[in-house]
């Protein structure tokens, strides 16, 4: 028999396959490559607040003073001194038993998911979200619900309505498998939950004994003030909390945390244990190195201050170019985002090809939209562009909109 006449090999996806959607995000990151193109789209840190130097330096003296045990295989739970400054360095009263280094902190998601989520499971999330927790909870098929939000986090009442979807002997029961939040300057609204929102939130999920998966990369990011007391701060055995050395280091260490309950900690440590064994050793060794001596408490101002001074330019860039065309913005106390919203009628979709068209790329929002998403909503970063392409750049799209909005009024006509 020949090869030829041997049938071909068909290739069967499990069911969780099918429900992985590619990033728009990082589809949209395609054509920023392309020449002269600004983008507003990424979620990337500056590479302006990268430590190269330190790095280097530590990359020498890790290699030379430990340099067998960092290129070896290491344990899952993560680098002991840097598991040790992760819990020194949060709000509460932290264990360094709690604290698994994971790679990146969207493999916190991953693991979260896999521990927590059953087919047709309920997951409460916010209006809008984090698409790359929705990419990394969509694979265990649970029924995400979106709760009400506005400028100051989720609707308590809401919430209360949508995690409660039984009723037994006459009491309302909580069905939700968990809320994931991201209070601090929020991807992709840039906005950060209230201190009164976050006392009634955490008062709520006790009563409904609803746990919360809190996520926060930016919290670090503020310009005027720290945010507010995280929510694991008020009540530790009811959270999962999600951090990341993305963006105060660098992202391409793939390095983040999860700090756990310790009666959930066990089952997180086995799905890391599945996925990858452990993150990089050498990679490990390398941040604890680094941020050793109180390095984070000199860098990350320096962080603040750009990322400030860039908001500010964006801000008065939309000021300046929007007047007349009914855009409504936000103004974002830290982190990389800002949100707008279009006039009646336009389509964020429909402008994103117009814009780029024009030398300029934003995120449309419906992608961060777990339910009924709203089309006139687009995500701005302002970290990766300098002030001067700020300028260029969102002149080019309020031209975007204006012919948008020509072409709405010409078929209204």
């Amino acid at each position: 028999m020949k090869l030829n006449d041997l049938q071909h090999t068909q290739w069967v996806l499990a069911a969780r396959a099918e429900k992985m959607n590619p990033s728009v995000i990082r589809e949209i990151l395609k054509v920023t490559e392309r020449p002269g193109i600004i983008s507003f789209a990424g979620g990337l840190p500056s590479p302006k607040t990268f430590p190269v130097s330190e790095f280097a330096a530590a990359c020498e003296k890790v290699l030379r003073e430990d340099g067998s045990a960092a290129l070896q295989y290491a344990a899952s739970e993560g680098y002991a001194p840097l598991r040790e400054m992760v819990a020194a360095m949060l709000p509460w009263k932290v264990d360094p038993a709690q604290v698994l280094i994971t790679t990146g902190s969207q493999q916190g998601l991953d693991l979260v998911a896999k521990v927590l989520i059953d087919a047709g499971s309920r997951i409460l999330v916010e209006t809008p979200t984090y698409l790359g927790a929705l990419q990394a909870f969509a694979p265990m098929e649970p029924e995400v619900v979106s709760v009400a939000s506005d400028a100051e986090g989720v609707d308590i009442d809401d919430l209360a309505d949508k995690a409660c979807a039984e009723m037994q002997a006459g009491a309302s029961v909580n069905t939700a498998r968990f809320l994931y939040v991201l209070p601090n300057f929020q991807n992709p609204t840039g906005r950060t939950m209230s201190e009164q929102r976050r006392a009634a939130l955490s008062r709520r999920a006790v009563e409904l004994g609803l746990p919360i998966v809190e996520d926060n990369p930016y919290g670090d990011l503020w310009f005027d003030a720290p945010p507010p007391l995280p929510l694991t701060a008020r009540n530790p055995e009811g959270c999962v909390y999600l951090g990341s050395f993305s963006k105060i280091l660098a992202p391409g260490l793939r390095l983040g945390f999860i700090v756990a309950p310790k009666a959930l900690y066990p089952k997180l440590l086995q799905a890391k244990q599945a996925a990858d064994l452990h993150s990089p050793s050498f990679n490990q060794r390398m941040v604890a190195e680094v941020m050793k001596d109180g390095f984070l408490d000199r860098h990350v101002p320096t962080i603040r201050a750009l990322y400030k001074s860039q908001r500010d330019a964006m801000l008065a860039a939309l000021q300046r170019e929007m007047q007349g065309l009914d855009v409504q913005w936000n103004t974002p106390d830290g982190g990389m985002f800002l949100w707008a919203r279009l006039p009646e009628g336009a389509s964020a979709i429909d402008l994103l090809p117009k814009a780029v068209d024009k030398g300029v790329a934003f995120v449309p929002g419906a992608a961060f939209y777990a339910g009924a998403a709203d089309p006139r909503c687009l995500r701005l970063s302002f970290v990766t562009a300098s002030v001067e392409q700020i300028d260029i750049g969102i002149a080019a799209l309020a031209a975007a909109i204006r012919e948008q909005l020509g072409e709405l009024l010409g078929k209204g006509a």
